[in-house]
């Protein structure tokens, strides 16, 4: 193995300062070509909920009462605010917004502050009964394919949902992009959580 002398880390140093604001520049233009698709309708944002501590949810959970669920951390609140933050930064300030009827996704939505929130059940978590699985999936593959609205859409659901619909396990707060149509559903990015 041969060693670098001064002048080959120069030359190292130098091609390194030369090509890594490209290697950035392109990777914000991709991100920059997701946040333009979901401004003008063409694709959608499909999030899972902000941080949550935990694992499922404790066994008296009811739906109704938040009381008895796994709920966002402070972490989690200002995760989903400053999601919202960067939704507006891209010049996205109102959406189509559903949300599964747990209170995570529901304060998740409520905290992007991009307009109303739309309870959707089809959105609701199937990690404890996997049996109602295929038939979420496919009523939010339908709700994609109608979803053309040439409008920002926004669905906030949970790990266990979204990877059903794109193979994908996201992170709490990351968002996959989707294009949908009335035969596919592609996965065309993915945006990391801040």
């Amino acid at each position: 193995m041969s060693r670098c002398s001064a002048g080959c880390w120069f030359a190292l140093l130098v091609s390194a300062s030369v090509w890594m604001p490209f290697g950035g520049a392109w990777a914000a233009d991709d991100n920059a070509a997701l946040w333009r698709g979901l401004a003008n309708g063409d694709y959608v944002a499909l999030m899972r909920h902000a941080s949550a501590p935990g694992y499922g949810d404790p066994e008296d959970f009811t739906l109704g009462d938040c009381a008895t669920q796994r709920n966002l951390s402070a972490a989690g609140r200002a995760q989903a605010r400053a999601i919202g933050a960067r939704f507006r930064a891209h010049g996205i300030d109102a959406a189509v917004v559903r949300s599964s009827q747990w209170c995570r996704c529901l304060d998740t939505a409520r905290l992007l502050d991009l307009g109303a929130v739309i309870a959707t059940p089809a959105l609701n978590s199937f990690f404890s009964n996997r049996a109602q699985g295929a038939a979420q999936t496919e009523t939010v593959r339908a709700l994609l394919a109608e979803a053309g609205t040439r409008q920002p859409t926004v669905l906030v659901t949970h790990q266990v949902n979204i990877t059903a619909l794109s193979d994908v396990f996201p992170a709490s707060g990351e968002i996959v992009v989707l294009q949908p149509s009335a035969t596919a559903l592609d996965v065309v990015g993915r945006i990391a959580p801040p």
